[in-house]
């Protein structure tokens, strides 16, 4: 399977290839795909030589598959972001010995949404 395509897609396509060219220029076109091919590996052969170059011996360590961005899908990634329990480091500010009240009226909003009577958590990663 090339890019999806079935080897029947590709007889159907050759089929009217063949039809809307002609025999005379037909084997001019064939030509000239064939050599696009054939530029196309080299080009890939040639990129992965100076990638291998480059990344030295860690090319061959490298899980190529965990890297295929088709994998990564958004609402997943945001998903398990958000439902992550890693522990929210605490505010350190002036207003750590105020009440809860001074704290509350200080933030844009009165309460946190998400439960309780504090301010909403304060993620220190993404400032």
């Amino acid at each position: 399977m090339i890019f999806g395509l079935t080897i029947e897609k590709l007889l159907l396509i050759g089929v009217v290839a063949a039809l809307i060219l002609g025999p005379e220029r037909l084997p001019r076109y064939a030509e000239s795909l064939a050599t696009l091919t054939k530029r196309a590996r080299e080009w890939v052969s040639t990129a992965r030589t100076r990638v291998r170059d480059e990344m030295g011996e860690d090319f061959d360590d490298v899980d190529w598959r965990t890297l295929d961005p088709r994998q990564y899908d958004p609402r997943r990634i945001i998903r398990e972001a958000l439902l992550d329990d890693a522990p929210v480091a605490p505010r350190a500010s002036a207003t750590a010995a105020a009440p809860a009240t001074a704290v509350a009226a200080e933030t844009p909003r009165e309460t946190f949404r998400g439960g309780g009577d504090g301010p909403p958590p304060y993620d220190t990663e993404a400032t």
